[in-house]
């Protein structure tokens, strides 16, 4: 992979994570178009610029992340409450991000196989694309709340461990969560974007301490450039990505999204049929 093609594929990851349009979709089409050749490092190299893209949350909403609950807490309330009042936040983010952590070390093995299949990418894009054209009327009918309680924030957790199927998109799953526990949709892509950062964080260490144990330092060292580049600009087109689709999304919905994921799984089905050999990365 040369730092052109890392670009791209960093642009791609910057634009798609946080919409509700499946990344890897998106990464399949854009690795064949550039012809990258599927390599270990290749394979990681799409979850480390997760990175960059976790921090465009961070940077987004700072406030939010060093805030902590400073509501007076009365006398006599035991230790382990008051630690869970003070730190609200971050209670309701481990709470959503437990249910992932456990499907995901369950079923590491089938979410694998999984994507090795493209087809299963393309046929859940379609099918997702077509459930969004209905979410807005299905969920979130003249919904007003914003609140966030412990079992809204499980919910969302439940829904998130969805998105484990390839095509069907993080952010998808976590806003229809958020959204079907009655959250305006403006509440739940919010949330969708905090729970990315320690879901998309232990993805990403994951993925490289796998390919520090496969092939030392050293890939980490001859592809430094190639990784630095593809974190910032990925955390550039982010922002830009999660700005855009707040405002997006508060005013017209999700109808759009759903077109585009018919029609993003439609090509890359009809790549298929025409003898394609795709990949996914």
């Amino acid at each position: 992979m040369d730092i052109l093609q890392s670009i791209i594929i960093a642009i791609v990851e910057g634009l798609t994570e946080f919409l509700p349009v499946s990344s890897t979709g998106h990464m399949i089409i854009a690795q064949n178009l550039l012809g990258v050749e599927s390599t270990p490092f290749v394979k990681a190299f799409t979850f480390i610029i997760q990175f960059g893209a976790i921090l465009s949350v961070v940077w987004l909403y700072w406030k939010k992340f060093v805030q902590l609950n400073n509501q007076p807490i009365p006398e006599g309330t035991p230790l382990l409450r008051r630690l869970i009042i003070r730190y609200d936040f971050y209670w309701k983010l481990f709470i959503a991000f437990i249910p992932a952590a456990v499907f995901g070390l369950l079923f590491s093995d089938a979410i694998d196989q999984m994507l090795e299949k493209v087809w299963v990418v393309a046929v859940t894009l379609v099918i997702g694309g077509i459930f969004m054209l209905f979410c807005d009327k299905i969920f979130n009918k003249g919904s007003e709340d914003t609140k966030l309680t412990e079992k809204r924030a499980l919910m969302v957790g439940l829904f998130q461990c969805i998105s484990m199927i390839p095509g069907v998109s993080r952010s998808m799953a976590t806003i229809v969560g958020g959204m079907a526990q009655k959250m305006t949709r403006k509440a739940a892509a919010e949330f969708s974007f905090f729970l990315a950062v320690p879901t998309m964080f232990a993805a990403t260490v994951y993925k490289m301490f796998s390919l520090y144990k496969d092939h030392g330092s050293e890939i980490f060292m001859d592809n430094l450039y190639v990784l630095i580049i593809g974190n910032v600009v990925a955390f550039i087109v982010a922002v830009l990505a999660i700005k855009f689709f707040i405002s997006f999304v508060s005013k017209h919905g999700f109808k759009a999204f759903g077109w585009y994921r018919i029609i993003v799984g439609s090509a890359i089905l009809i790549m298929l049929a025409c003898g394609m050999n795709l990949q996914i990365m």
